[in-house]
């Protein structure tokens, strides 16, 4: 199963994980990454910490637990490689309606280069099949 497939079944939350460059940390629940391509992810952001921090420090991690028992899901190591502010791509990826108006202010689709995927725990199985970088 590739990234795509994963998050299109997948149930659950996420965490996002960024740090700003002096390496002090931030962490935000984030809903499922919109899947661009397969090394490609995105996540519409208001600007906040987590926004703030990737423009001195492009590297994050997002973990995304699965509903359910157990600890099933997934980790996912990104670089920031791109940005856009009020774009209609980003308008047209939105899944709930109200997203928009319920955020004060721009809105960023923030890209990532997926550079790792793992199990959610270290001995777990990863439920996604993709080439690891290291």
């Amino acid at each position: 199963m590739n990234l795509s497939e994963y998050f299109e079944k997948a149930k659950g939350f996420g965490v996002l994980s960024t740090a700003e460059a002096s390496g002090h940390v931030d962490t935000a629940i984030y809903a499922r990454p919109h899947v661009m391509d397969d090394q490609t992810v995105a996540f519409i952001m208001a600007d906040r910490k987590s926004h703030h921090n990737l423009q001195s420090n492009p590297h994050a991690a997002y973990l995304f637990k699965e509903e359910g028992n157990g600890y099933s899901g997934l980790r996912l190591y990104l670089t920031k490689t791109d940005e856009e502010k009020n774009s209609e791509r980003m308008r047209s990826l939105i899944r709930r309606k109200s997203y928009q108006e319920d955020k004060d202010g721009d809105l960023y689709l923030v890209f990532f280069r997926v550079d790792k995927v793992l199990g959610l725990t270290g001995s777990g199985k990863c439920p996604v099949e993709m080439k690891n970088k290291d």
